[in-house]
């Protein structure tokens, strides 16, 4: 089963495909509403990189929803508009409702907007299954439409503004 999010967002390429490895932006796509929390004492790294197996715990008002292996992968392909960065997180549902799935395979695509480069055309895959795909597709359906909400809102702050010049 999939679930599928194509958006236009207010910020360049660029900068979507930062906050796709921040796991600090990652996490502010559920908030309010579901905490990500890191499981090591080390905390979250700072950045997401590809072959990393980050182990992180979802809590929604204080009581955990599960655990989740997430596990980076990296690929670059163009479509006819330009060049497409795919980030996939193939880890998986360890703990909670959501580790009754056999398949978690999440992607997502950004590139320049058609039309106008300051903006990213985000394309968000998630494929799911099991016998518990069907019961849980409407939790995760509705949990997506609350990220395509966040998405939009949040875009416009990961602009990046570089540090000057000191010369």
């Amino acid at each position: 089963m999939r679930i599928l999010l194509k958006l236009v967002l207010d910020c360049d390429a660029d900068a979507a495909w930062r906050a796709l490895h921040s796991p600090r932006a990652v996490a502010e796509l559920y908030g309010p509403l579901v905490d990500l929390a890191p499981m090591s004492a080390a905390g979250l790294p700072g950045r997401l990189e590809p072959s990393a197996d980050v182990p992180v715990q979802l809590r929604l008002a204080g009581m955990t929803l599960g655990r989740q292996l997430i596990q980076v992968s990296e690929r670059y392909t163009r479509d006819a508009r330009g060049p497409v960065r795919i980030l996939r997180d193939s880890g998986i549902p360890l703990t909670g409702p959501l580790s009754a799935l056999e398949v978690w395979d999440h992607q997502m695509a950004v590139s320049p907007a058609p039309h106008d480069a300051t903006k990213t055309l985000w394309r968000d895959r998630l494929v799911i299954g099991g016998a518990a795909a069907l019961p849980l597709w409407p939790v995760l359906w509705a949990a997506w439409q609350w990220r395509a909400a966040r998405l939009r809102a949040l875009a416009p702050t990961w602009a990046y503004d570089p540090e000057p010049d000191p010369t």
